[in-house]
């Protein structure tokens, strides 16, 4: 179980479980690869109210800096502005998951339970039906129109359960992507890019571990991958890969090597955002954590403070305090959907005035395809070994891609099944909208958007197939979903080069949101980060002590 954080209200036990009643093998090998795949920025804000108590105490408090959200931005901002002094209150709706050896930190997908989950009475992923009580579990999945976005919802956001994959867009790439931020590339490659790569302690998997048997799918794909006319790429992961190899002396209970860290990696060793920058952060001593805090409205007083309406939930949802924080300065860091929907309420309710126009615009679902591979002539083994450590890019590619294998987390009881995830690069035509109804934003992704990319990535599956025998499922041919998304709050429009929002003194938006809609056919985090990192090294210089 989690830890109970002393500002938090205690942790009940989990309760419910249910039984499964469905289970599909290529649903199950499918989708469970793709929550496998789980590659997405972490969420902090969730407009969804749960019924609250009769009475609940209301406090107001005061603070010089809030970061709503511990992601890759969140957790870049924490430590960046505590080394500069600067006192911060951090605010994350999620809990606390410590891990270690042996652990049974997470859900496991041989039985998932209600850890999965962000405050549901089911589950979102897996291919399973169950029935349960909610839980503040680690995923919520946020429906929107044409697509449904699967986000991290826990202390450290989306780096827990998300596979690893620590990858660099080319400037070129980075340029079709990011246009606004182009000038920018040179510097973040040259300092902000290895920061954060050092900072997580990145590295491709190991001759010994790679040639072992449960890693059996994945020289398979890197083998048959140039065949198809794909140039293999090894993919750098913030790993410790002492923990994998202690699975495969019988050391600790297999994990790594199954590709059970769907929900999280139970054995410890990944270098997530909580026991890097985060914890980093906090060891300064001016860094606070408040999870378990879900940030509903964002206003601006007649002061110019601003001004936060925050619900304290127990881990099932209920409200046990309400909390109006007033602060100097807000770094959003809530993702994509966090901060886009608190953003697109602030301004459809007048509670921030002239938030720019450009709110609400330019997201994108990274391109993200997940295809099973199914019935190949080589043999994939019965326990696929992980997180996704080989990749492969088209050179010929008229849109930008990556291609790579993402290990089952499920038997595939002697079927041969392979999840290949593609990624690439988009038109940020996405757009959000208040619906007063629900107090909420909702997503629009236009029917077709991706298409061309699409296409490309299609063609190259059935190419691999071709190849190397076997057919190619489009796990997302019947319900468009993304693990990456990005944009809503748009750099160039929205917010500066430095995440400050156009017209505003001390707000600032530092993560996937500020990103129009792709990284370069990369996935998001180390750009994320590395752009969070770039951000603060001027507004440390230039804000502190001016702004806040």
């Amino acid at each position: 179980m989690p830890e109970n954080p002393s500002d938090t209200p205690v942790e009940r036990p989990l309760t419910g479980g249910g039984s499964v009643t469905r289970r599909k093998l290529f649903g199950t090998a499918a989708l469970g690869a793709a929550v496998a795949g789980g590659l997405a920025a972490g969420s902090v804000a969730s407009p969804a109210r749960a019924a609250a108590p009769a009475s609940v105490p209301t406090t107001i408090q005061r603070e010089r800096a809030v970061v709503i959200g511990s992601g890759f931005g969140g957790g870049v901002t924490a430590l960046r502005l505590a080394q500069a002094g600067v006192s911060t209150l951090v605010l994350e709706r999620g809990i606390r998951w410590p891990t270690g050896p042996n652990a049974n930190t997470f859900s496991r997908f041989a039985n998932i339970d209600n850890r999965s989950s962000w405050l549901t009475d089911h589950a979102v992923v897996g291919g399973v039906v169950k029935n349960w009580d909610p839980y503040v579990g680690v995923i919520e999945s946020i429906p929107g129109n044409n697509m449904t976005i699967n986000c991290g919802a826990a202390y450290g956001g989306g780096s827990l359960m998300y596979h690893g994959m620590t990858l660099q867009p080319t400037k070129q790439h980075f340029a079709q992507s990011i246009p606004a931020a182009a000038g920018l590339y040179d510097e973040l490659n040259f300092w902000a890019y290895p920061l954060v790569a050092r900072t997580l302690g990145i590295s491709t998997i190991p001759d010994d571990i790679l040639n072992t048997g449960p890693y059996k799918s994945s020289r398979l794909f890197r083998d048959v991958a140039p065949q198809a006319g794909l140039q293999s790429v090894p993919v750098p992961l913030p790993i410790d890969w002492n923990f994998v190899r202690g699975e495969l002396d019988g050391r600790y209970t297999p994990t790594y090597t199954t590709s059970d860290i769907a929900f999280g990696v139970n054995n410890g060793g990944k270098r997530s955002i909580d026991v890097t920058y985060l914890a980093a952060a906090e060891a300064t001593g001016r860094v606070r954590v408040a999870t378990l805090h879900v940030v509903r409205d964002i206003s601006l007083d007649p002061l110019k403070r601003w001004v936060l309406s925050v619900d304290r939930i127990d881990t099932g949802g209920v409200v046990q305090e309400r909390k109006t924080i007033i602060a100097n300065a807000v770094f959003l860091n809530a993702g994509s959907a966090g901060t886009t929907r608190l953003l697109v309420k602030s301004k459809a309710k007048g509670l921030v005035p002239n938030l720019p126009d450009s709110i609400g615009t330019q997201w994108g679902n990274n391109g993200d395809r997940i295809f099973a591979w199914i019935g190949m002539n080589g043999d994939p083994g019965t326990a696929q070994g992980g997180p996704a450590c080989v990749g492969g890019r088209d050179p010929q590619a008229t849109i930008p891609y990556t291609v790579i294998h993402a290990g089952s987390p499920v038997p595939t009881n002697g079927q041969k099944v392979l999840t290949v995830v593609g990624l690439g690069i988009v038109n940020p035509v996405g757009t959000w909208a208040y619906d007063s109804a629900k107090d909420d934003a909702v997503l629009t992704w236009p029917t077709g958007a991706d298409a061309a990319l699409q296409q490309q990535i299609a063609g190259k599956m059935q190419q691999l197939a071709q190849v190397g025998g076997g057919m190619m499922i489009d796990t997302n041919a019947q319900a468009q979903s993304t693990w990456h998304p990005l944009g809503g709050v748009p750099m160039g429009s929205a917010v500066d080069l430095y995440g400050r929002v156009a017209g505003h003194r001390g707000l600032y938006v530092l993560d996937g949101s500020r990103i129009p809609g792709s990284t370069g056919a990369c996935n998001p985090s180390m750009t994320i980060a590395a752009l969070a990192e770039h951000s603060l090294a001027t507004i440390v210089r230039q804000d502190i002590n001016r702004i806040f």
